[in-house]
C-alpha cells in the first residue's frame, strides 16, 4: 500500500511531509501546485500523515471518494517524469 496526498496540499505545500519521509518518496517542483508520493518508493511508514498540517495524506484505500482521482494523479507524477527521462 501507499500514500496519496490529496486536494488540500494544492497551492499549500508546506513540506513536513518530505523533511520526515524516510526513503524519500515525496516530491514536488516549484512549478507544481502541490507535493507527489511516488508510490513505488513509499514503504507505508505513515510518518508524512502524521506531519501534514493540512490532512491532505491517506493511505491509498481510505483516499475520500471525491479526491480518488489524486491515487492516479500522485502515480502519474512519476510515470510522467520517467518518460520524460528516456
Amino acid at each position: 500500500m501507499t500514500y496519496v496526498i490529496t486536494q488540500p496540499c494544492v497551492d499549500v505545500k508546506d513540506g513536513a511531509c518530505v523533511d520526515v519521509c524516510p526513503v524519500d518518496c515525496i516530491e514536488g517542483g516549484e512549478q507544481d501546485r502541490q507535493l507527489f508520493i511516488d508510490p513505488e518508493r513509499c514503504v507505508d511508514c505513515d510518518l508524512c500523515l502524521t506531519v501534514c498540517p493540512v490532512d491532505a495524506i491517506y493511505p491509498e484505500d481510505e483516499v475520500p471518494q471525491e479526491w480518488e482521482h489524486f491515487t492516479r494523479i500522485n502515480a502519474d507524477y512519476f510515470t510522467d517524469r520517467e518518460a520524460d527521462a528516456s
